[in-house]
């Protein structure tokens, strides 16, 4: 098993379509838990998270799996999945709002923390789906301007010009409300 640690994601992806269960547990240990980020960051749901995370490596696994090796890498492959499999979600109307399941002792301070994370959710899904897709890989998921671009096929100044576009409309949406006359009038 720790001789499959040192195959890169295509051998181990070879090895899985002749059926072995050890290449495929090497490739969900070192993808699952990304990819799970990565669904619950666009979709802001856990729920819908573990269920796109899962529902990757059903798809890969499958026989219609359509990954080419010349097209680009396992890893890109399967961020495609997932971003596929966020926006039939999303489109069916499936995501959950947002909860947060964490005990604090403070009330008040939950309230707060709750309404906060709901306004960041609010803001990320009124972003456009590119500049979502920007957050989420380079500021969430800490990813490389580079490494997001190759996930997104796309170049690095996109990548670059969606992150900028999105952190100014992020600002704006979820700038705090100084007095009653920013509210509009009632």
């Amino acid at each position: 098993m720790s001789a499959l640690k040192e195959l890169s994601d295509e051998q181990l992806y070879r090895l899985m379509r002749k059926g072995d269960q050890f290449a495929l547990a090497q490739l969900y240990e070192r993808y699952q838990p990304a990819l799970y980020r990565y669904a619950l960051h666009m979709s802001g749901s856990p729920a819908a998270g573990e269920e796109i995370a899962h529902e990757v490596f059903v798809r890969l696994m499958g026989r219609q799996a359509g990954f080419d090796e010349q097209r680009g890498s396992l890893e890109a492959y399967l961020y495609g999945i997932a971003r596929n499999l966020v926006r039939e979600v999303r489109r069916a109307g499936r995501v959950e709002e947002v909860r947060d399941h964490a005990i604090i002792l403070d009330l008040a301070e939950d309230l707060i923390r709750q309404e906060m994370v709901a306004a960041l959710y609010a803001a990320m899904d009124a972003l456009p789906e590119p500049y979502r897709d920007a957050v989420v890989l380079c500021e969430l998921e800490e990813r490389s301007y580079a490494e997001a671009a190759q996930l997104l096929h796309c170049p690095v100044g996109t990548v670059r010009s969606r992150l900028h576009r999105a952190r100014m409309f992020l600002s704006a949406r979820l700038r705090p409300v100084k007095d009653l006359s920013e509210v509009g009038a009632a």
